[in-house]
């Protein structure tokens, strides 16, 4: 009983030092605190409207017709774009897009109408800057409803139909309603948010423990990552007083970035408490433990940045959110799987979006798991070799102190 109460001792003692570290530490205190409370907050204001809405285009309509108007009024008139520029050629029209007034261009030629009295097929074109998908969705799909609008008027013409049924089902033969599932509003902030808010956990996680580590490294006169205390006896101590530190904080991190933020700005989220808090639990240890392993890896403070930061945009596409995980190649689904944000992420999604249970996510609530168990292994093992490092160390500075002391005695001696 002595041997578990002292265990448990140096296990809080370890763990409310950890504590202490991260509040007195101005970096460490940002990456783990306030980039939670903040970034989230500007990310999902940006992305509030969640749609684009008056998106500028620029016409350039050489038939100068009455139909070519026509579509160019209910171009302007449509809630996603609006007419901001007339040009006179397509020449114009792109300088206009390349200087940032419009993001697309529609063309009329000059036989548009001629091939419309003709009883013949007529062109127009629409010119899309794809290097901003919202805008290029917004201008082509209201495109190509008033197309369809349009057609349907003159299908209606050439028929010579006697009622409003037989117009009806001239255009529309074939009637079909369309009912979008899980996020049905459509937007770009539903769609992405939530793989973010899992994404921003780890990623500070690991600039918060990275640059602790980094810290002591520097604090230490030989470098060491466990400082030299009667404390930190034990391995196990060290790292369970450790992850229960950064669980402490980012239990109330998480749920505020997966419960709060998303109810501040109105995003949907079906999830439950019940299957929110089983699921978080994993996650949480997993990335923990992962960044205390990644952590050895950092000899100074600005070196977690380096490797933290080039690595978000990577591992948001591999997780599969922002492209379909059927197209990634073998490989780099192989690499992902060694980063818990990859399960975090589909298994979030799926229960936030989808109102999945753990039942129908089991696949990455066993994974997420299955890396929590095998991280703190790693964790565990990696600092053991830190520890031994440095009694190695000590007892070789121990010796040499002893062997200078019996040189100056045989000295005087002498």
């Amino acid at each position: 009983m002595n041997k578990i109460y002292k265990i448990l001792r140096d296990t809080c003692y370890i763990c409310m030092k950890e504590l202490k570290n991260v509040l007195k530490d101005q970096g460490v205190l940002m990456f783990l605190i306030l980039v939670p409370i903040a970034y989230p907050i500007l990310y999902s204001w940006i992305y509030n409207n969640e749609m684009t809405r008056e998106v500028p285009v620029a016409v350039v309509d050489l038939s100068h017709s009455h139909t070519s108007r026509e579509f160019t009024r209910m171009l302007d008139a449509s809630p996603d774009t609006k007419v901001a520029v007339r040009c006179n050629s397509l020449a114009e029209a792109k300088e206009c897009i390349g200087r940032g007034e419009a993001y697309g261009a529609v063309y009329f030629p000059e036989d548009f109408q001629t091939k419309l009295n003709r009883m013949e097929q007529t062109h127009m074109g629409v010119y899309c800057d794809m290097s901003l998908m919202l805008a290029y969705k917004a201008i082509f799909q209201t495109c190509t409803a008033i197309q369809g609008n349009m057609n349907s008027r003159i299908q209606i013409e050439l028929t010579g139909n006697a009622t409003a049924r037989e117009d009806e089902l001239t255009t529309r033969p074939l009637d079909f309603e369309e009912v979008p599932i899980f996020n049905n509003t459509a937007g770009y902030g539903n769609f992405i948010i939530p793989g973010v808010l899992m994404l921003i956990i780890q990623q500070t996680l690991l600039l918060g423990v990275g640059m602790a580590a980094g810290t002591a490294r520097e604090k230490n006169n030989y470098g060491f990552l466990v400082p030299v205390n009667r404390h930190y006896r034990g391995v196990m101590r060290i790292v369970w007083g450790k992850a229960m530190a950064y669980f402490m904080i980012y239990m109330v991190m998480g749920t505020y970035l997966l419960c709060a933020v998303p109810y501040m700005f109105n995003f949907i989220s079906l999830v439950s408490w019940k299957s929110l808090m089983p699921f978080i639990l994993p996650y949480l240890l997993a990335c923990i433990f992962f960044s205390m392993t990644i952590s050895v890896l950092m000899r100074y403070r600005e070196n977690v940045m380096l490797l933290v930061v080039f690595s978000s945009v990577p591992l948001l596409f591999m997780s599969g959110v922002s492209w379909p995980q059927s197209n990634i190649p073998s490989f780099w689904q192989g690499v992902s799987w060694l980063f818990p944000s990859t399960f975090g992420i589909r298994g979030f999604v799926r229960m936030n979006t989808m109102e999945a249970t753990l039942e129908n996510i089991s696949t990455e609530y066993y994974a997420l798991w299955i890396q929590a168990v095998v991280y703190f292994v790693l964790a565990h093992e990696v600092y053991r070799f830190q520890i031994g490092k440095a009694r190695k160390r000590i007892k070789e500075k121990l010796l040499n102190l002893r062997s200078k002391e019996t040189g100056k005695d045989k000295t005087t001696i002498g």
